[in-house]
């Protein structure tokens, strides 16, 4: 699956915090560079995991509801 996110990395004295702008909660830090962006897609990954599970656990809308794959690619 090809999507593009931006990744923010912001320097503090610490190190580096991380967020993916499009995707809320996806946030993490680290003590490098490196740390941050592991750490990163790894928060996004349980983010993604995380919303599957809660929105798979909803199930009883009202009405027909139709779920399929859906692929997004720029």
């Amino acid at each position: 699956m090809d999507l593009q996110l931006t990744a923010v990395f912001r320097k503090v004295p610490e190190g580096f915090i991380a967020y993916v702008e499009e995707l809320p909660g996806a946030n993490t830090q680290g003590e490098t560079l490196e740390e941050a962006r592991d750490n990163l897609r790894e928060a996004a990954l349980l983010v993604i995991e995380a919303n599957r599970v809660l929105a798979s656990e909803r199930g009883g809308e009202d009405g027909d509801v139709i779920r399929e794959p859906f692929q997004l690619s720029a």
